[in-house]
């Protein structure tokens, strides 16, 4: 039995998040239909196989409980499907509120072009690459919120699958390519992936090369998204926030810098050719 509080079967809640209310109604109902069975936290948590402390955290809706654990609660309570039916509902919650509100931007994106100047992409990842940026954070993250983050991380890449699909551009740096994070298998993998994902029809991969000197992206990170209705936003990251910009004036400068990266940067027939090189060198 796994008596930790940071369980693996749940994520902890950010609580300044509103989908807290979505969180809290959950554990209300969860205790009903504990208590409806006649059973204590103690022979829940036992029949659960996790601890009382997890069981008290999750009705108390400051823990995001898995999909696993509802159909597990649905079982042992037998609730006949009630409790499992909950898994929409919290499956949002499940990720950080500035994941979700870039995930909805993505999903609505017809087209997307990002230039990033220390790390991969995030919609580039592989999960191993991923969680080895996660766990180098300092201060250092715990388990459980690598874990939260990671899986955040990949639920974005369902862009990749979408029908019709979106126009996608990336501009990687070359130290990204070089940089062994988490190590030379985690880095052979994820030049692997960018190979695969560069192959799509809908998405073109560049590489800036360190010797260029022209490069109008050291002002940092720019993610350009056009959307549906014609509209495009910007989105900005840096140390302790992110933010997105909707104003036409900033969202036309970054365009037009972004278009200029693009320029300066190898071609994508190139650019593969370059992670090829890398791959056999790694």
């Amino acid at each position: 039995m796994n008596t930790d509080g940071a369980d693996e079967s749940s994520w902890e809640l950010d609580p300044e998040d509103e989908s807290g209310a979505v969180i809290a109604a959950l554990g209300r109902q969860l205790k009903m239909w504990r208590e409806s069975a006649g059973l204590d936290r103690a022979k829940f948590g036992q029949r659960m196989g996790y601890g009382p402390n997890l069981i008290y955290k999750i009705e108390r809706g400051t823990r995001i409980p898995r999909p696993e654990f509802l159909d597990k609660a649905d079982e042992v309570l037998g609730a006949g499907g009630k409790i499992a039916a909950m898994k929409a509902d919290v499956e949002k919650a499940r990720y950080p509120k500035k994941v979700r509100d870039l995930a909805e931007l993505e999903a609505r994106a017809v087209e997307l072009g990002a230039y990033g100047n220390h790390n991969l992409h995030g919609l580039l990842q592989t999960e191993a690459y991923a969680r080895a940026l996660y766990e180098i954070r300092r201060p250092a993250y715990s388990s459980d919120e690598v874990d939260r983050h990671v899986a955040a991380r990949m639920s974005r890449q369902e862009i990749f699958h979408r029908q019709p699909a979106p126009a996608l551009t990336f501009v990687l740096e070359q130290v990204t390519l070089e940089r062994p994070i988490g190590g030379s298998g985690v880095l052979q993998g994820q030049l692997k992936r960018l190979l695969e994902v560069g192959a799509l029809r809908n998405v073109e991969i560049q590489v800036m090369p360190t010797q260029s000197e022209d490069h109008a992206g050291m002002g940092g990170h720019i993610q350009v998204v056009k959307l549906e209705d014609g509209s495009a936003v910007a989105y900005c990251e840096s140390q302790v926030a992110s933010r997105l910009i909707t104003d036409p004036k900033d969202i036309q400068l970054l365009e037009l810098r972004y278009g200029i990266i693009r320029s300066q940067a190898l071609s994508p027939r190139e650019s593969r050719a370059f992670i090829e090189k890398a791959l056999g060198e790694t």
